[in-house]
């Protein structure tokens, strides 16, 4: 079993951050959305990896290269052109092969037992497998129709949908939805989709089986749901011991916190669960449940809670609590008034905000 994990799309809902990184590397809990697809694949048995990127793939390429992942072999294929999930199972091909593969869209956060979902497969010698999940909008996703506890046809992002219950990024395939690819023409969108080439496998009468996701499951494509997951994640994660290379004085400490090394915080209060990376300078600030605070940041004389701030970010001197915000790379949030009022934000990399009144 081969490992497939698609990192491609514009991002279009999480600019500006997006334009100058990729979305699967915005981090969650401090670690990149695309690590959690990649760890969840390894511990699945998986370690032939592919990764497919478009004009990221040097960024991407570099960010994984750059941490340990054991046993596994990861390659990296390139997507000329954004043109659907199809297309880049196409671009895949050779390190395909006619393996049977598992196809993991980089943007999803899951918690599902992926190992069941591969055994199924295998025990009763599937062409195909999806895994589903009840949304609120099916409209905005690739959709299944049952009969009888049978799916019977997939529409993708349909203006009347058959059901809400909706494909969730995680599908297992034998090699013979590469001969189904190839004849697909491109939709009305321009994309060669996936639910068009399953489809072709229940016409032409292959074995096409289905799963329920039975914990939780975020597409992290909107701000709202990048802090969805990154409380959930945090909800998870136990507390941590406080490095020797990690100085604290006049703060109180609460609830599941994990501090980083060479960190300075004084005069402050950490109220968990959180995270903190590395080499950040905390002083007379408040830090409150479900914030994720990247390596090198500076918050001095602010409030923050229920944020994500990326690397080497500066915030200070903000009188009002900052919350629901995600803080790009080098961003400075200062203020220069008395009375600064509520804000939120989501703020590209190596922007500047100064607030006045």
């Amino acid at each position: 079993m081969k490992g497939l994990i698609l990192s491609g799309g514009k991002g279009t809902r999480l600019r500006p951050l997006t334009y100058t990184s990729s979305k699967q590397l915005i981090p969650v809990a401090n670690k990149p959305i695309l690590f959690y697809g990649i760890e969840k694949l390894i511990a699945s048995g998986v370690n032939e990896i592919g990764i497919v990127a478009g004009d990221s793939i040097d960024e991407i390429r570099s960010t994984v290269a750059a941490a340990k992942w054991g046993k596994a072999r990861i390659k990296f294929i390139r997507q000329p052109e954004p043109l659907g999930i199809a297309h880049a199972v196409l671009c895949a091909a050779k390190f395909l092969g006619r393996s049977p593969f598992i196809l993991y869209l980089g943007d999803n956060l899951l918690n599902h037992d992926l190992k069941g979902f591969i055994r199924e497969f295998e025990e009763k010698k599937l062409d195909g497998k999806i895994l589903l999940t009840k949304v609120e909008d099916p409209r905005l996703f690739g959709v299944v129709e049952f009969k009888k506890n049978r799916i019977v046809r997939l529409v993708e992002k349909p203006k009347d949908p058959p059901s809400k219950w909706a494909l969730c990024g995680v599908y297992i395939f034998n090699g013979r939805i590469h001969d189904i690819i190839r004849k697909l023409k491109p939709s009305k969108r321009g994309e060669y989709e996936i639910t068009e080439a399953i489809q072709g496998l229940l016409e032409n009468g292959y074995n096409l089986g289905h799963s329920f996701v039975d914990g939780w499951w975020k597409d992290t494509g909107k701000l709202e749901d990048l802090l969805e997951a990154n409380r959930i994640i945090l909800d998870a994660e136990n507390a941590g011991d406080i490095p020797r290379t990690t100085k604290v004085t006049a703060s109180r400490i609460e609830g599941r916190t994990k501090i980083g090394k060479k960190c300075v915080i004084r005069n402050s209060v950490l109220r968990g669960p959180l995270v903190i990376g590395d080499d950040v300078k905390i002083n007379s600030a408040y830090i409150g449940p479900y914030s994720a605070i990247a390596n090198g940041v500076t918050l001095s004389h602010c409030e923050v809670e229920n944020s994500i701030v990326l690397e080497a970010a500066e915030i200070k001197d903000i009188k009002k609590r900052l919350t629901d915000s995600l803080i790009g790379k080098n961003v400075s949030i200062l203020a220069v008034s008395e009375k600064p009022k509520n804000n939120s934000f989501m703020v590209g990399d190596n922007s500047r905000i100064v607030l006045g009144e």
